[in-house]
């Protein structure tokens, strides 16, 4: 991939909602990164509707830090997607590395981006390790379930994803090619907020023949406050992404597999309900893991049904619009 020298090269975007509190501390370590003078780079804010500081935050930033290319845009429109697509169009980067109001790069995060998006041009989209910074000590059981609040590492060597498998990077962290982004996303995403909008674009760039990586030299750490680590918010973030699943699948699916996809996604869920519920009994709502795993199964199986009421209330909205 050749790239001008006059060019953008990397642009590291932030949507936030109501993320004045961590914000400060994003921006302070993109401020710490160790960049060659070659490369330049730049920040995109991403206010997606905040009623808190955000605007002064960001102000605040550019002020004290004038040689900083850090710029704001807002996106009206509720969702994660949409303030990740207003990003994609306000950046000038080549390459464009989404992280969330609460990821703390490491200091060399940029530059292993970069320099992995140059050496491997036939990539999409490319993650790295996400490490937990937890405010206290996590419960017993949590090791099972920080999948679930993107906190995983895949080794010490750089490997392809299985899309097919649903194997891919969470979007904290996650890196894109810009052209490959505007060659391959729909007009309008099937997921709107968190769960699923991740995997989604991972594998609409999969679908129009771009590579999904794993870059374990690109590294941040993840805030993760007590009230995240809580039963009722982990189940309900597991039972969410377990409702997406079947939509998800969906994106690779030829026409004439859709409906015996749909009907293995119930059957499916349902054998790994029941199996899951006879081996482990009451344990399966009372131990932190498990129940994550038994809200995840349920919304796997009722996943079918939740696209289908997706896309009846749709039809009658366009029908009656």
């Amino acid at each position: 991939m050749k790239i001008e020298p006059e060019a953008i090269h990397f642009t590291v975007a932030i949507p936030t909602f109501n993320g004045a509190k961590t914000l400060p501390l994003v921006l302070e370590k993109l401020r710490s990164q160790i960049t060659p003078k070659t490369l330049s780079w730049e920040i995109v804010v991403v206010d997606n509707n905040s009623t808190d500081d955000t605007p002064r935050v960001v102000e605040t930033f550019q002020n004290l830090h004038p040689q900083i290319p850090l710029r704001y845009c807002c996106e009206v429109k509720q969702g994660l997607t949409y303030a990740r697509q207003t990003a994609v169009n306000a950046a000038n980067g080549v390459w464009i590395g989404f992280l969330d109001d609460d990821n703390l790069p490491d200091q060399n995060w940029v530059v292993a981006a970069y320099q992995f998006g140059i050496n491997h041009p036939q990539v999409g989209a490319f993650g790295g390790q996400i490490h937990g910074k937890y405010e206290i000590k996590p419960p017993p059981g949590f090791e099972q379930v920080k999948l679930f609040l993107a906190v995983c590492k895949h080794g010490q060597v750089a490997k392809q994803f299985e899309p097919e498998k649903l194997r891919l990077p969470p979007g904290a962290g996650l890196v894109v090619q810009k052209q490959a982004w505007l060659d391959s996303m729909p007009d309008r995403f099937e997921r709107i907020h968190r769960g699923g909008n991740d995997y989604e674009i991972s594998l609409r760039l999969y679908k129009q023949g771009w590579e999904i990586w794993y870059n374990p030299e690109m590294q941040i750490e993840h805030l993760i406050p007590v009230w995240r680590m809580e039963k009722a918010y982990l189940t309900k973030i597991a039972r969410l992404y377990g409702l997406c699943t079947c939509e998800i699948r969906l994106i690779l699916a030829r026409s004439w597999e859709k409906p015996l996809l749909l009907v293995r996604s119930f059957l499916g869920g349902l054998k790994r309900t029941v199996i899951h519920l006879i081996r482990y009994r009451d344990r399966a709502f009372s131990d932190l893991g498990l129940s994550c795993q038994t809200a995840f199964f349920v919304g796997s199986m009722l996943s079918p049904f939740a696209y289908l009421h997706k896309q009846i209330d749709r039809f009658f909205s366009q029908f009656f619009s």
